[in-house]
């Protein structure tokens, strides 16, 4: 099922794109990828904000992430969590003396007496939480429609394309459509955001590599790396030795021709090259106090997000869209020796970057939320997971709702009886999702600046979803 409304694409600027990129050649960066950037906006922003998504690649596992904690739940999750059959591998349950220290405080009890914890390794964001700073969003992934097991199994409803597949799930999350599609929800985001901004260059930045995410319809991603601009290879190495000799070069690549194509590449380079000076010369002028930690990729993603944001002024920004990633979460085997790191590394990069926007006083005016390809089973494989669907993820700002729980806990179970606890999983543990992310993305958009009546063209499958069962607006953000 193809998943975007064909009628909110435009052919034009598709391929307008699609001749820019062709252009380019496998020789140029992905950074040229500056020339399809339209210039209008539905709403005119006055302050800044930015969103930065977090990818998690591979299948984060969400129930030693967010974990059960209260003595009822965590005693089924234990038991379900045993070495899997027929193998000699231990169980990979957390042990409930260890999540004392990230036992999550919310303002107001879950019902039922149920409780969480984060990975013992996760003490920053658990902080963030218990101070107000954090949400958790439970249980949320793709849906077309609301879906019951019932449904899912019956093949009575639409569902999202390729299921459990990881390339086409990391694209349905970020674009609701399987691996190929143009557009993301990111950029269409930034779609509206451009006339705001006094560069619409760097209205959607990635600092971890090409991403559907933050590609719109006009908005085209900015790629940056840790260091500042991805440059223009051929006018920085030493493929010409003599600096005069890569000067000539540069100005003969920027020169205007008679060719149309010719000087339709030269005229991406000038912009391509003309952009790296005034990213770098901006950042130039940004210190920032907050320590990251080192040996971190992640920090050192958010860090130039950070220094990006520093230099928002500079840029000319009001709304920015980014997006980092860590990768290494598919985790079939070894998960108790590997997730640790990974998730230790998730929890210090982004309690990091949350000090650094208090630094820069921009607290309230930055969200970062969590997302991956789907969750796990709740099943033991001997000692690792399988891919899953739904999945808990974490939003952290100062406008966030913070020290609450949204959405309903899904039940730990794995039966396959017609049992009401039964009913939130497809098999194995696997969560059938209660929130769709397209909700979770009007929360975020909401607050970004759009409006109800454009949420269409951001998330195509919203208008599907509505009512107190599946409200379009989660609540998580502050107005």
């Amino acid at each position: 099922m193809h998943l975007m409304q064909p009628d909110k694409h435009s052919r034009r600027a598709f391929l307008r794109r699609s001749g820019h990129l062709a252009l380019m050649g496998a020789a140029a960066p992905l950074g040229l990828n500056l020339a399809a950037m339209g210039e209008a906006a539905a709403f005119n922003a006055n302050d800044y904000k930015a969103l930065v998504c977090v990818f998690l690649f591979g299948g984060n596992d969400h129930a030693n992430t967010v974990v059960a904690y209260d003595n009822a739940s965590h005693t089924d999750y234990a038991r379900i969590r045993a070495a899997g059959a027929g193998t000699a591998a231990g169980s990979i349950a957390l042990q409930r003396s260890t999540l004392e220290a990230t036992r999550l405080r919310p303002l107001a009890p879950l019902p039922g007496g149920v409780e969480y914890a984060l990975h013992p390794r996760m003490t920053g964001l658990a902080g963030l939480f218990n101070t107000g700073r954090a949400a958790v969003q439970l249980n949320v992934g793709p849906l077309v429609v609301p879906t019951t097991r019932q449904q899912y199994f019956s093949g009575a409803v639409p569902l999202p394309p390729k299921l459990f597949s990881h390339n086409d799930q990391q694209s349905v999350w970020q674009s609701q459509e399987a691996e190929g599609s143009s557009r993301g929800w990111g950029g269409n985001i930034g779609d509206l955001a451009l006339g705001s901004n006094g560069n619409a260059l760097f209205t959607c930045i990635s600092v971890t590599g090409n991403t559907v995410f933050l590609a719109g319809r006009d908005a085209l991603q900015y790629q940056c790396s840790t260091a500042g601009a991805v440059p223009v290879k051929a006018t920085k190495d030493q493929f010409f030795y003599e600096p005069a000799m890569r000067s000539a070069f540069a100005e003969m690549i920027q020169q205007p021709r008679t060719h149309m194509l010719e000087n339709e590449y030269n005229r991406v380079m000038r912009r391509s090259l003309g952009a790296e000076s005034q990213v770098n010369g901006a950042l130039a002028g940004v210190t920032l106090g907050t320590a990251f930690p080192s040996a971190n990729p992640l920090a050192a993603q958010l860090r130039m997000v950070a220094r990006l944001i520093g230099a928002r002024n500079t840029l000319g920004m009001k709304r920015q869209v980014f997006m980092v990633s860590l990768g290494g979460f598919d985790l079939h085997d070894d998960m108790v020796g590997r997730q640790p790191g990974q998730l230790g590394q998730v929890s210090e990069a982004i309690s990091a970057f949350y000090q650094a926007t208090v630094e820069l006083g921009l607290s309230d005016k930055v969200t970062t939320f969590t997302a991956s390809d789907f969750g796990r089973t709740l099943t033991s494989n001997g000692d690792g997971t399988d891919h899953g669907w739904g999945s808990h993820h974490i939003v952290v700002g100062g406008a966030v709702r913070g020290q609450t729980f949204y959405g309903t806990p899904p039940p730990i179970s794995t039966g396959d009886t017609g049992a009401p606890q039964d009913q939130w999983h497809i098999g194995q543990g696997r969560l059938l999702p209660s929130t769709s992310v397209d909700q979770f993305g009007a929360t975020l958009a909401k607050w970004f600046g759009v409006s109800a009546g454009e949420m269409g063209e951001i998330l195509p499958n919203i208008g599907n979803f509505g009512g107190n069962d599946y409200p379009i607006d989660l609540g998580f953000m502050a107005a």
